[in-house]
């Protein structure tokens, strides 16, 4: 921990405690590392002290200290800020709500996690604020959920388990997301819209979002990864049907600006790709098929602006979430499938709640924690979770928080 973190009154503040997320994130820290500030000082915060008291007494965190902080009150955030080492966001849209906060812990050297897939946002603050966070030694961390932990992570243990084995690292790794139980989260879905809705109005957006490479470093390396790699199609190599994956627009970018960042260990021709396992045989084609043709007549649906207004009042609203049973119930299952000529291995990502909501607030708690309590390679800038985290936040997902690693091939 360096001298300035000792001084901090907070290891983790939790902005926007009083939502559904949030909430969730607050829950699992008092029940993991409790209220009396032994294992880890931390704070929650939001615009109401009254709604914060109400939500901390019915969840089970009264006890913690409340912090006020308005996103459109700068001097608030600042205030809050100067208080923790690391703030652990749930407040989105990011792209409307995010930037102020990004500013200031830049600025002042304050740790950040976010669990934003709002991939047009994440390219301005890296253009905006890299370099002031660079300097301070500030960690920006943004998709620390769902998206995109589970694809950050799992290249980052697969080749690790490739190296072991081979000597090698894998040129090509392939994510299957194999199952899963929950849906998408009220905030995640508001994202997509807002997404939809910016980039309806600036063409310059609607090619940045197509670049696979559009979270690299300027002038950096491009690799041969090409738009439609994540096409329907027949897998020879595992004699799968394969379809497209509606995260991968996020959780690719990701992955690449992770190996642009660890400056390209997997070789300059490393390819990445996710796509949804559909099984194999005439059921696979079926299965694989329908989905594609459901989805591009959602998202046909969706790209317009009537189709968007027509839809919202129908969506899980920012806030709004399932119940615990729900969430209990739920998991998610992925594989990544790394290869170098005949050389192969397959690793499996599982986790034991909902991906929207139970897992994600579980896998940015312990981000925050970790950005916090661990040592970790001292750069700063607007990083990647495995860039900057790796092993010690592996180690904490398998720990606590449900998640499992495992080679299986």
């Amino acid at each position: 921990m360096d001298e300035v973190g000792k001084m901090k009154e907070f290891d983790v503040v939790v902005w926007g405690a009083t939502g559904f997320t949030g909430r969730l994130v607050a829950e699992y820290l008092a029940e993991t590392y409790g209220t009396e500030m032994d294992q880890l000082s931390w704070a929650v915060a939001g615009r109401s002290e009254a709604k914060l008291r109400s939500v901390a007494e019915e969840f089970g965190f009264s006890d913690v200290p409340r912090l006020v902080a308005d996103s459109m009150d700068e001097a608030s955030v600042r205030a809050m800020a100067e208080r923790t080492r690391v703030v652990c966001t749930t407040v989105g849209p990011y792209a409307l709500y995010g930037e102020p906060l990004v500013k200031i812990c830049a600025e002042l050297g304050v740790h950040y996690c976010d669990l934003t897939g709002e991939v047009q946002w994440m390219r301005d603050m890296i253009e905006a604020y890299h370099p002031t966070a660079e300097a301070s030694g500030a960690k920006i961390v943004h998709t620390c959920g769902f998206d995109s932990l589970p694809s950050d992570l799992g290249v980052h243990f697969l080749q690790k388990a490739f190296l072991d084995r081979f000597s090698s690292t894998a040129n090509e790794v392939h994510y299957r997301m194999m199952g899963a139980k929950g849906g998408a989260s009220g905030g995640t879905i508001a994202s997509m819209l807002n997404m939809l809705e910016q980039s309806a109005v600036d063409p310059s957006l609607a090619d940045m979002l197509a670049d696979d490479y559009s979270l690299n470093p300027p002038n950096s390396p491009r690799g041969p990864d090409m738009p439609g790699d994540d096409a329907f199609y027949f897998d020879e190599r595992l004699k799968r049907w394969v379809s497209p994956f509606v995260m991968a627009a996020i959780n690719t970018r990701v992955v690449r600006r992770t190996h642009a960042l660890k400056q390209y260990p997997y070789g300059d021709q490393f390819r990445y790709q996710e796509g949804t396992d559909c099984g194999p045989g005439i059921t696979g084609y079926a299965k694989g098929l329908s989905s594609v043709v459901l989805g591009k007549l959602g998202m046909g649906f969706v790209a317009t602006r009537i189709g968007r207004r027509l839809i919202t009042p129908l969506l899980p609203k920012p806030g709004e979430g399932p119940d615990a049973k729900t969430r209990e119930e739920g998991y998610f299952k992925v594989r990544l499938h790394g290869e170098n000529g005949d050389n192969r291995l397959t690793v499996e990502v599982t986790g034991d709640r909902d991906p929207g909501y139970g897992s994600t607030a579980k896998m940015i708690a312990e981000a925050a924690v970790c950005l916090a309590k661990d040592e970790l390679p001292s750069e700063g800038g607007v990083l990647t979770p495995a860039f900057c985290m790796g092993d010690a936040l592996i180690a904490r997902l398998t720990r606590s928080a449900g998640l499992q690693f495992t080679e299986i091939a």
